[in-house]
């Protein structure tokens, strides 16, 4: 079975920065893409950022600028560097990897990440 451990979540204050892991374990096969989303309370999840097995990246307009992934395709592990946080970013992140056989989403267990104004 492949788990999604994710680890970096927390409080911290705004304009400050949080660095996200997402860690894959178990067997797993080609990939399209590793990621986040996160989800508000009463409100879909919504996408953050994603990264390709080929590494092309794209990032939802709200965080463009201030977020950036990366990965280390030796360690089956994404990253996701969060800087200039605001108070709007508080959220639950999940990470996601998307397995290329047939399109299928595993999701991590999701962190908190909450930014004090």
């Amino acid at each position: 079975q492949v788990q999604l451990v994710e680890s970096g979540g927390g409080l911290v204050q705004a304009g400050g920065s949080l660095r996200l892991a997402c860690a894959a374990s178990g067997i797993i096969f080609s990939i399209n893409f590793m990621g986040w989303y996160r989800q508000f309370p009463g409100k879909q999840r919504e996408l953050v950022a994603t990264i390709t097995s080929g590494g092309s990246t794209n990032y939802a307009d709200s965080v463009k600028g201030r977020f950036t992934i990366s990965r280390d395709n030796g360690k089956k592990t994404a990253y996701l560097q969060m800087n200039s946080l605001k108070p709007e970013d508080t959220a639950v992140y999940y990470c996601i990897i998307e397995r290329a056989y047939d399109g299928y989403d595993y999701w991590g267990q999701g962190t908190q990440v909450t930014v004090s104004s």
